[in-house]
Formats: structure tokens, sequence, C-alpha cells
């Protein structure tokens, strides 16, 4: 079985192409919410244009600096900044007006926003951030306090975590899904198109060898896959993992095992590498979008909701959360690890009764 496992693994290392998208894949993800979520990211580039000068609009500029939702610029001229977002160069921009902030009898009182409305969401963000900045000002120059505040409560540790923290951990469990699906049936369906599994049932080797070497090989590349995954995430993007991470890459050979499993499920039903590939990307790619990858599964409709919940990747991506970002223990739920294992004893009867080296 150790010669299979050797076997298995320079095959894997030898075929090139499916080595570099398998690896690709995840990374394209990782690099491209990393340069927008990740460390020195930013919300787009917004231009201030002060007309004012004044204590107030400095201080004002320096608080949308500090926020470090935006990069923020010097613009000139309102019409040339308006311009500039048609042409999608700047997100937004502030117009503050002469004398703004000052006691003089003219003095306006009223700044101006303007932002691509193709693009709402900066519009409601600058809109909220300043709207709550000019509410505290008109309490200061007032002398008042405001009446009704909030109570900012959060649920859960006090780590500091981010989208991109989020999103990296689904990325792990996207990457451990496609490349065991999509490998194991891919590569089963081209071993039966080469008749390579009907050779193996006329040498002394033991199926289930074959099988194990197929899944441990596998599994080589699924840790080095995460291990790639989480370096670039921390060392160029400032990811959080605050769990254990002998807990983490144990989740991460559940999770491939699970996967792997269904592909050996789809290999059993499927006899050639184009059906393989259709049937292995119809179930990826809804589990992708829709088991909580980029963003949490119960933003989803009630109705949704219910059936997605009990998907394999989306309990799997629960765990793998909780343990990276909480540090939580992966039976703090324990209906995730249930529906997990679930799958995998589903799977693997399903598996073990149609899969057959022999089949044609």
């Amino acid at each position: 079985m150790w010669s299979l496992f050797k076997t298995d693994l320079k095959m894997l290392v030898r075929n090139k192409q499916a080595l570099f998208w398998s690896l690709m894949f995840p990374l394209l993800f990782t690099f491209i919410f990393g340069f927008f979520f990740g460390k020195n990211s930013s919300g787009g580039t917004i231009e201030v244009i002060d007309k004012a000068k004044t204590p107030a609009s400095e201080t004002m500029i320096t608080a949308l600096k500090d926020a470090e939702i935006f990069k923020v610029n010097e613009g000139t001229e309102i019409d040339k900044s308006e311009e500039e977002i048609k042409k999608s160069k700047i997100s937004a921009v502030i117009l503050i007006p002469e004398k703004f902030g000052t006691q003089a009898p003219d003095a306006p009182t009223e700044i101006t926003l303007a932002y691509d409305q193709g693009n709402a969401q900066v519009g409601t963000i600058l809109s909220s951030f300043l709207d709550k900045y000019l509410t505290q000002m008109s309490f200061q120059v007032q002398n008042a306090q405001p009446i009704f505040s909030i109570d900012l409560q959060k649920v859960g540790s006090d780590n500091k975590l981010s989208y991109f923290d989020f999103v990296l951990a689904g990325i792990l469990g996207l990457a451990l899904m496609n490349s065991s699906i999509i490998g194991i049936a891919v590569g089963m369906s081209r071993y039966r198109e080469d008749k390579i599994l009907k050779r193996i049932t006329t040498t002394p080797v033991k199926p289930w060898w074959f099988i194990l070497a197929e899944v441990s090989s596998r599994l080589v590349l699924n840790i080095f896959q995460i291990s790639l995954i989480l370096t670039i995430g921390i060392v160029f993007f400032d990811a959080h993992i605050y769990g254990n991470y002998f807990i983490l890459y144990g989740l991460a050979i559940l999770g491939a095992i699970l996967f792997q499993l269904i592909g050996f499920m789809i290999a059993s039903f499927v006899k050639t590498t184009d059906a393989a590939q259709g049937a292995a990307t119809a179930i990826t790619i809804p589990m992708m979008f829709l088991a909580g990858v980029f963003f949490p599964v119960d933003a989803l409709p009630k109705w949704l909701y219910f059936f997605v919940q009990y998907l394999p990747l989306a309990p799997l991506l629960k765990m793998i959360r909780g343990v990276a970002l909480e540090g939580q223990s992966p039976f703090y739920v324990p209906s995730n690890i249930i529906i997990v294992l679930t799958w995998i004893v589903i799977a693997l009867i399903i598996s073990s009764y149609k899969f057959r080296l022999s089949d044609e």
C-alpha cells in the first residue's frame, strides 16, 4: 500500500495542470479578498474639498482618515471630482464650504456629499459616518448632551476580526471541497476510461488498498493547500487565527475525507470524465455560493436556510470558523459535527455499495 501511496502522490504532482488549478483556484479568492478586505485595504478612494480650512473641517478630515474606511485624498474642484466619479477613479467627493464651522452669521451648516448612484453602499457608509459626526459636532456647539444613545455589546470573544478573516475560513472549506470532489470524481472516471481500475483487479492489490492510497495521497495535497492559504492570509493580509492549529487541521482532514467520499459517490454513478466534471461542478458551485463561503448562511431567506444548513459544507465551515476565529471547540454546537459525520456515513455507504473497480 505504501508503494501505491507514493505512486498516487507522484501522479498528482506530475499532473501539472490539475495541480496548478487545484492550488490556484482557492488562492485567487484569497488574494482577491485579501486585497479588498485584508491589511492596508480600504473601501475605495474619496476626495475631500476643504474650502473652509477651519479647525472643524480639519478635525472632520482627520476623523475620516483615522476611520480607515476609505483612502482620503485632497480635491480641488467639485466638477472635476464628479468627473472622476463618473470615470470610476474615485468613489465619492465631500465638499466643505467656506466658513463652515465658524461663528459667522452667514456660516453654512451643510456639507455636500456626491457619489455614484450605482455604488449606493459607499453613499450609505459615508452619509452615516458624516451624519453621526455632524450630530456630535452640533451637540458640542450647543453645549448639550444627547438624550438617547446605544449600548454596544459584542456577543462572543473580544478578538479583533475582519471580514477577510471570515472569508479566509470559507476559502479553506472551498479549497477542500473543490480539490477533493472534482479531483476524485474526475480522477476515478479517467482511470475507468483508461481501464486502469480494471487492471488493478487482476493484480494481488486489494481494492481497499488502492482506495486508501488514493485518499491518503490527496490528503497530503489538502494539507499543503490549507497551509499555503493560511500562510498567505496571515503573512500578506494580516489574517487572524485565534484557535488551535492542530484542531483546525483535524477539521480540514475530516472535511477532505467527507468530500473525497462524495467524489467517490459521484464516480460510482457516472462513467465518463466529462460527465464526472459536470456532476462535480453541479454540486460544488451551489455549495460555494449557498453554504456560507462568502457570507453567513443565516442571511439567507428562512425557507432556503432550512435546506442550506444541512449541506455538507455549511456545518463544516461553522466549525472551522468557530475554531479559527473564536477558539471554540468543534463540539461547541454538536449538531454541526453530527451533520458532517452523517454525510460521511451516507457517502461511505453509497460509495461502498456502488463503486466497483471493475465497472466499465
